[in-house]
């Protein structure tokens, strides 16, 4: 594959039936499902004080059905991903939304904190793969030109349920119970499971007959991490998420501590948030389909340029609502670039696009530690926007040399 890796998984894309040029009802259904997966990663927020009442456990207790949630998720996409690589990809997708179901149900009707732990582990497990295998299966639904905008569209589940999933979860916690919470993310998962296996066609994802396809045992999935790009976007993907949620894990005590605003006011800017990641997750598609590199250098550079005027700015009440608003903007503007760069490099290998979804998991982990580190050493509660900026500054150079050594090659 060459280092521009424009072309190489545009088998996904050809031969396939011209009525594609519209938005086909098998993206719905994945973007169902990255509701249903959104939902059950945000909504356990809302409900810790009842459960952790529920179980007689402490909030130290509860929190592990958060931290345990995301470690599954950066160990599952890989795993997970590697154990079906021979596997027909609509079938993965399938087993990987039944296996949510199941582990969204153990969570329903768990009868102690154990069990209701192993639910949510259950069900994390199948997150990274889901958005690994199932992006390269969107991308496989539409011309090769709409790509990055049919990633998106999956992603768009995910992003509306960043909007709905804490307020979502408090709400119906509130009527009826936290175990209805996870009743209803359970009838979620049997739609989308339905909509998956009626909708999304059995040969998207791969390649026509008489084409090389992507690789599917293990060893040639590995292989696809040879490639400088893939470990270059890879890294990227990591730093980039680091700036945005290093930041954001601290947001709460910017508003509250340096903005003015009250604690009652941090949900509704969180849906300000969420909002925007709506919005960057649409122009970021669409962007990267126009000029994927380009874009993807923008966004970065334009989320880093936001946390550092946010960090100077916060306690301006009106700058605040702003600025949240762009940061979700920036922050998810480069998502749909990034997952289709680094399959493209990986010649489609499913094993690089959840490594995708790994990598932004350990960028969350790495940038809450420095903004934690930052908040410890006394540097105020501004101090993990400007940590974030930094880590997103890093992610810029990054795609900066890949964009150059991939231009370079193209040449």
């Amino acid at each position: 594959m060459s280092e521009c890796g424009a072309t190489d998984t545009d088998f996904l894309l050809r031969d396939r039936p011209p009525e594609r040029r519209r938005t086909p009802s098998g993206l719905i259904a994945l973007a169902l499902g990255g509701f249903g997966i959104g939902l059950t990663e945000f909504l356990i927020a809302g409900l810790l004080p009842q459960v952790a009442s529920s179980f007689a456990v402490s909030e130290a207790a509860a929190g592990r059905l958060i931290s345990g949630y995301a470690l599954s998720v950066a160990i599952g996409a890989i795993v997970l991903t590697a154990a079906t690589a021979r596997l027909p990809r609509k079938t993965v997708l399938v087993g990987l939304v039944a296996l949510f179901v199941v582990g969204n149900l153990l969570s329903a009707v768990a009868p102690s904190y154990p069990v209701m732990l192993l639910g949510r582990i259950v069900a994390a497990l199948c997150h990274g793969s889901f958005f690994g295998i199932g992006s390269l299966v969107a991308r496989g639904l539409v011309a090769p030109e709409r790509k990055s905008r049919a990633v998106a569209v999956m992603f768009a589940g995910l992003t509306v349920a960043n909007v709905l999933g804490v307020p979502f979860g408090a709400w119906i916690g509130e009527r009826w119970g936290w175990r209805a919470a996870f009743w209803a993310v359970t009838a979620i998962g049997v739609l989308a499971l339905a909509g998956i296996v009626a909708l999304v066609p059995a040969w998207a994802g791969q390649a026509p007959r008489g084409r090389t396809g992507p690789p599917n045992g293990l060893r040639a999935q590995l292989r696809a991490f040879r490639s400088a790009q893939v470990w270059l976007t890879l890294t990227a993907t990591a730093l980039g998420y680091g700036g945005m949620f290093g930041a954001f894990s601290y947001i709460a005590y910017t508003y509250t501590e340096v903005g003015g605003f009250s604690p009652g006011d941090v949900s509704w800017l969180l849906m300000v948030y969420g909002i925007g990641l709506v919005v960057g997750n649409a122009i970021g598609g669409r962007a990267a389909d126009h000029d994927r590199d380009r874009a993807l250098v923008l966004a970065l550079l334009g989320l880093t340029a936001v946390l550092a005027v946010f960090g100077l700015l916060a306690d301006s009440l009106a700058a605040t609502v702003t600025l949240t608003f762009l940061m979700g903007v920036t922050g998810f503007a480069s998502v749909p670039g990034l997952i289709t760069r680094v399959t493209d490099f990986a010649h489609g290998a499913a094993l690089a696009a959840s490594a995708n979804v790994s990598a932004s998991n350990i960028g969350n982990a790495l940038g809450a530690w420095l903004g934690g580190l930052a908040l410890t050493a006394g540097l105020g509660h501004t101090a993990p926007l400007y940590t974030g900026a930094g880590l997103t500054l890093t992610s810029v150079a990054v795609m900066a040399v890949a964009t150059h050594r991939a231009a370079r090659h193209a040449g």
